[in-house]
């Protein structure tokens, strides 16, 4: 059962090693760190399912379909609202105005 609780750890650091710009024969590597424990895993990414390996096992993947996947972070997962790309544009430029007035 997957509990998200005020006090999880954040991930504070997500790099990705990207092969190609389509899945096809090689996994997508998404490494998350925190600042506090260091390495939290690797979640490998590939057309027929998901991958979680846990920090400090290189044996044992905890595996997931997609369509499993989907409706565990339908069912647990928690919902936030999307920005529409309008206002982040009007956003960054508004970020940008102010940025160039202090120079």
């Amino acid at each position: 059962m997957l509990a998200v609780t005020k006090g999880d750890i954040m991930a504070h650091e997500v790099s990705a090693k990207l092969h190609t710009k389509v899945v096809a024969n090689k996994d997508l590597e998404v490494i998350v760190k925190t600042s506090s424990t260091g390495k939290l895993g690797t979640l490998l990414i590939s057309k027929g399912n998901i991958e979680w390996l846990p920090r400090g096992n290189s044996v044992n993947r905890k595996r997931m379909t997609w369509q499993a996947f989907a409706d565990l972070i339908e069912g647990k997962g928690k919902t936030v609202r999307v920005k529409k790309a309008a206002k982040r544009k009007a956003a960054k430029k508004a970020v940008k105005k102010t940025s160039t007035k202090r120079a």
